[in-house]
């Protein structure tokens, strides 16, 4: 749908939505009319792009078009609002519900078109309109989510749907609509969805500054180094490419050190100097704690709101109110899954440890491990036992072929589409290059954008979205966008990358083809718009076919001579990928627990200290290892402070299906299109158009085990 503050900025964008209805709009359709009329010839956002697909004029497109289109946007879909609550006809699926659907048309499609551009090619224009609409787009939302009119006639459709004749889609829509009103407080009282108004209105405000500071600190929370010789262990093309990062950034002469999003930083690997492996992990730790950009006070201010919302809506915590529509269900599945693989990583986690420090003691130092020593002495303790030089892996890593020959290649083998490039079609950035994806008959089912490089102005991470959404309603194709931040390599060079970052461009193609190859009728219901428990087992399905011996034989090929990557170099490729998966997955269950814990805080509890907090909670749980901090702190931590609060769990639940889902397919042949052609219409067809669990069991014929979950990260624990 295009309401509910038209899912797309909702979702999407990380903005919440609420406001009081308007009645002024009522009858303005003509008025509309004229000022789109007006507007439309030179603002390329009002009219639909001519492009295949309805692709982005990204050519034409300027800054000051948006808001523009974001404020006639808003009109038009109040007034669509207002046609749909003064139809004088009985509610039916038909006219309101279909007739929901098709509202806000404008206002999806220039937010869609913003958000993106925003979080890969941000500006200080756009951030300045980020600002200013945030507040906006939350009264808008509460026009349209708190319409009691609207709500009634929503509920009536909802109550007589059994007796519709709807289809199982329809059903579907009808269900989720009616919740999505209900949880946005449409059956609160007056005087408790004022309140709730007020709360979303500080919530988007509030949110808007925490991502522009995590922005912001990409720019200037760098470390600059000015003697060559603390690069030790850097490799020629990564100490240029530092030099050059700092010549751009006005220290000629000098090397910059980007920090990466997570506490982890890749560098630490590789950096001999201790003082500045130090100064990098602090750098990355200790952000957005103090100064200008700090959250210091906005996360325990997001967090206390979001618990106070979730008590107006009757529910205990904000993790209960947002768990309810996930698979998990209710916090304590959540925490029982987490926990009880606590003892175990433990020893795990020990047992690398061990070895760590053994490896410093043996090289005559004389220091106890310490967060930014683990990674430096864990690829020493890595060469020794699998004799394997990462440096000399990627050589077999080259970006373009990893993309061509083994994404694009596994696509192909298991969907039966096609990359076709698109030249043609306008980028937003130079880095970007665009393909039409094909299916098996030549058919067009995408426009697809390849966005994989580090730069200013983009968000770090790496992620799928949408400038088009699939949407049979209105016969309309996707146009999907896969974002990374893969450090380019200087002009003339080729893109080396690392087994990781290979699988990374797996996973976020997973989220990709969810996207493109959705064939659903509903837009609220098509692609990735599932729960936040399933949409990751798409794309971490995707991972494991990085290393299936007929797609690396065809992309891990020599940079240079073409060799493929000699057969005992693979081995130890394949048999390292469970090294240091204690730290691997004790890191990220630390972070799952902190995100869970922020957000299990019942409304009367005090405003936290940030720093207080994390370390009581890490604390509860048995996970506050100095050496080994969590995957992101609360003052960086983008899923928790966003889309997945009390959601960041949602990557291991989602791996136990995805681990499931790829060892069954192994029992059916492995890479080819029967199996593919199965999953593409069970898993990837099909959206949200029912319960999700029995998706997968249409594609797997039974619920998941976590046995294929164990084996994969080679580990012996117990997931409950």
């Amino acid at each position: 749908m295009k309401t509910l503050i038209a899912t797309a900025i909702s979702s999407a964008l990380l903005l919440s939505a609420c406001s009081e209805p308007s009645n002024t709009t009522t009858n303005n359709t003509a008025q509309n009319e004229q000022v789109s009329a007006s507007i439309e010839s030179t603002n390329p956002l009002f009219v639909k792009s001519p492009l295949q697909f309805q692709t982005p004029q990204f050519d034409l497109i300027k800054d000051e078009h948006f808001v523009p289109a974001f404020e006639q946007g808003m009109k038009e879909q109040l007034a669509e609002i207002d046609a749909i609550v003064n139809n004088t006809e009985a509610p039916s699926f038909e006219n309101t519900i279909v007739a929901m659907e098709k509202s806000g048309e404008l206002l999806t499609r220039a937010s869609r078109i913003f958000f993106n551009l925003n979080g890969t090619d941000s500006n200080d224009a756009r951030r300045a309109i980020q600002t200013e609409m945030a507040p906006k787009f939350a009264a808008h939302g509460d026009n349209i989510n708190l319409n009691k009119a609207l709500f009634e006639r929503v509920e009536a459709v909802y109550n007589q749907r059994a007796a519709l004749n709807l289809t199982a889609e329809e059903k579907r829509l009808v269900e989720v609509l009616y919740k999505g009103f209900v949880r946005s407080g449409a059956k609160l009282n007056e005087d408790q969805k004022a309140r709730i108004r007020e709360i979303n209105k500080a919530l988007s405000t509030i949110g808007t500054q925490f991502s522009q500071n995590i922005m912001a600190l990409i720019k200037n929370n760098v470390v600059i180094v000015e003697d060559k010789a603390q690069l030790a262990g850097l490799s020629d093309a990564q100490i240029a490419s530092l030099a050059t990062a700092a010549a751009e950034a006005g220290h000629e002469g000098k090397y910059l050190i980007k920090i990466t999003n997570t506490t982890r930083q890749p560098i630490l690997a590789s950096l001999e100097n201790r003082d500045l492996r130090e100064k990098v992990w602090r750098a990355s730790a200790e952000r957005a704690l103090t100064g200008e950009n700090s959250n210091a006070d906005i996360v325990p201010t997001i967090t206390k709101l979001r618990a106070e919302r979730a008590a107006l809506l009757g529910y205990d915590s904000y993790a209960h109110f947002g768990l309810e529509s996930q698979m998990a269900k209710e916090p304590q599945a959540v925490l029982d899954m987490l926990s009880s693989m606590v003892p175990a990583l433990l020893q795990n986690v020990d047992a690398e440890a061990a070895a760590i420090q053994a490896k410093i003691d043996a090289s005559g130092e004389n220091f106890k491990l310490a967060p930014w020593d683990w990674f430096f002495y864990a690829e020493q303790v890595r060469k020794d036992k699998y004799n394997l030089d990462e440096n000399a892996v990627k050589e077999y890593f080259e970006f373009n072929r990893v993309l061509k020959d083994g994404v694009f290649f596994t696509m192909n083998r298991l969907y039966g589409i096609t990359f076709k490039p698109r030249p043609d079609l306008p980028v937003y950035h130079e880095d970007v290059e665009a393909y039409e994806l094909l299916d098996e008959d030549g058919s067009s089912l995408a426009i697809f954008y390849a966005d994989y490089f580090a730069r200013e102005g983009k968000r770090g991470g790496a992620w799928k979205s949408a400038f088009v959404k699939q949407s049979g309603l209105d016969n309309q194709r996707p146009v999907i966008v896969n974002v990374m931040n893969i450090q380019k390599a200087p002009e003339g060079e080729p893109t080396l990358i690392s087994y990781s970052e290979a699988t990374t461009i797996f996973h976020e193609m997973g989220h990709g083809v969810h996207g493109m190859l959705s064939q659903v009728k509903y837009p609220t219901l098509s692609g990735t718009s599932t729960s936040r428990d399933f949409v990751e087992f798409p794309s971490t399905f995707e991972e494991d076919w990085a290393m299936y011996p007929e797609v690396i034989a065809n992309y891990a090929k020599h940079y240079k001579t073409g060799e493929p990557i000699p057969k005992d170099l693979l081995k130890k490729v394949i048999e390292s990928r469970s090294f240091n998966q204690g730290f691997d997955t004790f890191e990220y269950v630390a972070a799952a627990l902190l995100d869970m814990e922020w957000h299990s805080l019942p409304a009367s509890a005090p405003k936290q200290d940030i720093v207080k907090f994390e370390q009581a909670a890490l604390e509860k749980h048995n996970v506050n290892i100095d050496y080994i901090p969590p995957r992101y702190k609360s003052a960086y931590f983008n899923h928790s402070m966003g889309g997945y609060a009390a959601g960041y769990y949602a990557y291991m639940w989602s791996e136990i299906l995805a681990a499931d889902a790829y060892a069954y397919v192994q029992t059916q042949g492995g890479l080819n299109r029967k199996i593919g052609q199965k999953y593409r219409e069970n898993i990837l067809e099909v959206g949200n158009t029912r319960d999700l669990m029995e998706s997968y069991k249409a594609f797997r014929g039974q619920e998941p085990t976590t046995e294929a979950l164990l084996k994969r990260r080679g580990l012996s624990v117990t997931v409950n």
